[in-house]
């Protein structure tokens, strides 16, 4: 035997001799206590919601096709980026997902993330209950499969019919073709439910594997296969590594597998494949289960996760666990149901009220709840914890800070304050407060919910937010060059910067998010009586300055010794030199808290409407492919963020009727306008391409989300009644609204004149009414006046 060989039997035989007392517990349970259990109740039809029916969760997964909105990318070879979405069934904001998985991202991430379906792909290979952000990287890997069946990489793929295909808040169902089987999946807050109806069949199987990187693999009893994989990253998810999948009756037969890396041939005996036998560790270890199935006849399985076998065991088992597919299917729809009550719309299409409701289910992507309060979890120092409130995981801050965090703070304050709470004592365990990507925006979380009253410890939160700002060996990268001089240079790449290279430092985006950054910091030390520190960020806050370049008038990068990169072509998208996976004319827009300091670099009111107006209508003619790029006016890009403000600033510049038009374009164009009605521009990101729709389909937009200010667009619905979570309802009326009636004509606000093309939380917090008249011809006279723009860190004059 060789050394690797004996290795393993090592390796499974102290699996076994480590878990021997809980196989005893699991194969006793499994023996008598869940069949009855697990008899369901057919497929009975929950009642019928106004607002949960309207949801369908496929939105967001298939791409626009439209070419003069998809510009140059993909690149050849590489499917073209969907909103990345999944329709699997999840509750709201919870960690536990059982997804449809058509990707096989074990053999590549053609997309650059581990998505795990794609519309337009015909075959399914799986079917995932875990907990990762994007449910392809999920373990394990479970399909029914009746007759033959292969060793995963090479996973049995079945053709699968679209029209049986269904997908709604908490639900997922399909028909695979190939099997003559039916999956259905739903999902509690810690477990996943999978209901396969077989054919009649003495070889109607369920393949249970994890992923590449494998592990430890058993089958307990006749019910039951645990497990644990190496795949981990106890900090980030809750779910945990060890799984357990208990069958609602016994195997017929069942055995191990492994992919045999030992063996280097071709074919014919590249698997390690073995009935009967009950432990496997390896890559791509698995266990498979066979059942000798009546036709229709229903197999229910449940799958937990945990950081324990036990733990995962004692979730499956916990009072809150749903033994029955129908009730759980219910609870999960009720507890969307609740949440879209909260948003009633009148008015609009039959299309548009899906597109609103789709993606306000998804605007819940994030962050995930890692534990309710009493749960165990693994904390940023990688030490067990029990929760002391409902603890959540990190914030996606560079996208959903940007818009998500805002209606979150609408709908759900009390869960935005568990989310600061989170943030803080990650901060705490870590030693400072949570980056993303190369912005630092939690400040923008802190600030936003101080400006919303939303109570807090804010002092305790400010000390790690002042830290990341001010500690050269902090999370901020390259701030020590950005404290001495203002700004961040960049390197000259050894060849073409056009998208995929990825070294450079994104020194003018990155100068420019920082600057942000600092502004939201002065006002949180401003309120603190912190004055020196408000001073200091506020001069860093103008440090976007340093890297606008005004003999082209734009941002541009800049070399170590202060020169400018050349050459520069603002119309190239970059992915990490000079910019953030933006072009110059996208990145131009980056400076949200001061659109009027901006506008005076430009050259004035009438200067910058010019150049936002060419920035809408110059065509979009790049060298390099940017892969998200996708969902383009002209140099817009709606499928990636650092320009998704860019419609609403015309309110700063005397002409708002221009955003409502550009809202209404954007919110037409780029959402479901594909064959399939499903498409979405760029990638979700988490929720917020998402939460973009959500907002100006309700008519207005954060462009600051560290600001209490929202800037007015052009609502889609007749009547929106937004419940806030303080218990008060916010009431949008467009009267005479209509596809062709976009323009805003006059308003009010409580019944008295309103000319204003924004509005502030404080107008709305204690419950408000607006009323739009709207037209078909702008009123270019309505929120034009200089004193009528929106506040900016520089006064308008």
């Amino acid at each position: 035997m060789n050394p690797l060989a004996a290795r393993r039997r090592r390796r499974a035989s102290l699996l076994f001799s480590q878990r021997t007392g809980m196989a005893l517990v699991l194969a006793t349970f499994a023996a008598g206590s869940i069949g009855a259990a697990y008899a369901g109740k057919g497929n009975t039809t929950p009642p019928a919601s106004s607002s949960v029916d309207e949801a369908n969760t496929l939105v967001g997964t298939a791409p626009l096709d439209r070419p003069e909105l998809i510009g140059n990318a993909p690149p050849p070879g590489e499917p073209l980026y969907s909103g990345m979405t999944s329709p699997g069934a999840t509750l709201p904001q919870s960690s536990t997902e059982a997804t449809p998985v058509n990707l096989n991202v074990d053999l590549s991430y053609p997309s650059g993330v581990g998505m795990s379906y794609y519309y337009t792909n015909p075959t399914m290979i799986g079917f995932t209950g875990g907990g990762s952000t994007y449910g392809g990287r999920a373990s394990p890997m479970i399909m029914p499969v009746v007759g033959d069946w292969t060793v995963p990489p090479d996973y049995a793929h079945a053709y699968y019919d679209k029209s049986t295909e269904k997908a709604s808040p908490g639900y997922y169902a399909v028909d695979l073709a190939t099997f003559h089987t039916k999956v259905e999946l739903t999902a509690t807050q810690r477990t996943s439910l999978m209901r396969f109806t077989f054919p009649a069949s003495h070889r109607s199987n369920v393949i249970v594997n994890l992923r590449r990187v494998g592990g430890d693999v058993e089958v307990v009893g006749d019910h039951t296969i645990r497990g644990v994989t190496k795949n981990s990253r106890p900090e980030r998810d809750s779910d945990g590594d060890w799984f357990v999948a208990e069958f609602s009756q016994p195997f017929a037969g069942f055995g191990t597998f492994r992919a045999n890396h030992e063996h280097e041939g071709y074919g014919i005996g590249d698997a390690d494949v073995q009935p009967n036998r009950r432990a496997i560790s390896g890559s791509y270890a698995g266990a498979y289960v066979t059942f000798d199935t009546r036709a229709g006849e229903q197999v229910l399985v449940r799958v937990a996760h945990g950081h324990s076998a036990e733990e995962a065991q004692q979730r499956l088992h916990d009072q809150n666990a749903e033994a029955d597919f129908d009730r759980a299917h219910e609870k999960a729809r009720a507890a969307w149901a609740q949440l879209f009550d909260r948003v009633e719309v009148s008015g609009g299409t039959a299309k548009q009220r899906m597109l609103f409701y789709s993606t306000l289910y998804h605007s819940f992507a994030s962050p995930r709840l890692l534990a309710h309060k009493g749960e165990h979890f693994t904390g940023a120092d990688g030490k067990v914890q029990v929760a002391s409130y409902d603890r959540y995981g990190p914030v996606p801050f560079w996208d959903t800070g940007r818009n998500q965090i805002t209606l979150l703070m609408l709908m759900e304050p009390d869960v935005v304050q568990n989310i600061m709470r989170s943030e803080l004592d990650r901060a705490r365990e870590r030693g400072y407060m949570d980056t993303s990507f190369h912005g630092d925006h939690a400040v923008f979380l802190y600030d936003g919910a101080w400006q919303r009253g939303i109570p807090f410890d804010y002092a305790a939160a400010y000390e790690y937010l002042r830290k990341n700002a001010t500690d050269p060996k902090g999370p901020r990268g390259y701030l020590a060059e950005y404290m001495k001089q203002g700004w961040i240079s960049d390197i000259l790449p050894p060849a073409n910067a056009s998208p995929p290279y990825a070294d450079g430092k994104a020194g003018a985006a990155t100068t420019l998010e920082y600057a942000w950054d600092d502004h939201a910091l002065a006002d949180v030390a401003r309120r603190l009586g912190k004055q020196d520190d408000a001073a200091m960020f506020l001069r860093r806050a103008a440090n976007y300055r340093n890297v606008f370049d005004p003999s082209v008038g734009f941002m541009r990068g800049r070399t170590a010794d202060g020169k400018w990169i050349s050459p520069f072509d603002p119309g190239e998208p970059y992915y990490n030199f000079m910019m953030k996976e933006a072009s110059g004319w996208s990145t131009l827009w980056l400076v949200p808290h001061d659109v009027q300091g901006l506008m005076n670099l430009l050259g004035g009111r009438d200067a910058f409407n010019a150049k936002l107006d060419a920035f809408f209508s110059t065509p979009y003619n790049p060298k390099g492919i940017c892969r998200d790029c996708t969902g383009l006016i002209g140099q817009y890009v709606q499928g990636n963020q650092p320009d998704q403000q860019a419609a609403y600033l015309y309110a700063w510049s005397g002409q708002p009727w221009k955003t409502q038009a550009l809202a209404r374009r954007i919110l037409t164009d780029m959402y479901g306008s594909d064959a399939t009605g499903y498409g979405f521009p760029g990638m979700d990101d988490q929720g917020s391409t998402s939460s973009w729709y959500v907002l100006s389909a309700m008519g207005f937009y954060p462009v600051d989300p560290s600001s209490p200010d929202y800037i007015l667009g052009s609502p889609i619905f007749d009547r929106v009644r937004l419940h806030m979570g303080n218990g008060k309802v916010f009431e949008v009326v467009a009267h005479n609204n209509s596809a062709r009636n976009i323009y805003i004509q006059s308003a009010t606000l409580n019944g008295k004149p309103w000319n204003k093309p924004w509005f502030s939380h404080a107008d709305i917090a204690n419950g408000a009414s607006l009323v739009l008249e709207m037209g078909p011809e702008p009123n270019k006279s309505w929120g034009a006046d200089v004193q009528d723009a929106p506040a900016s860190m520089t006064a308008a004059h």
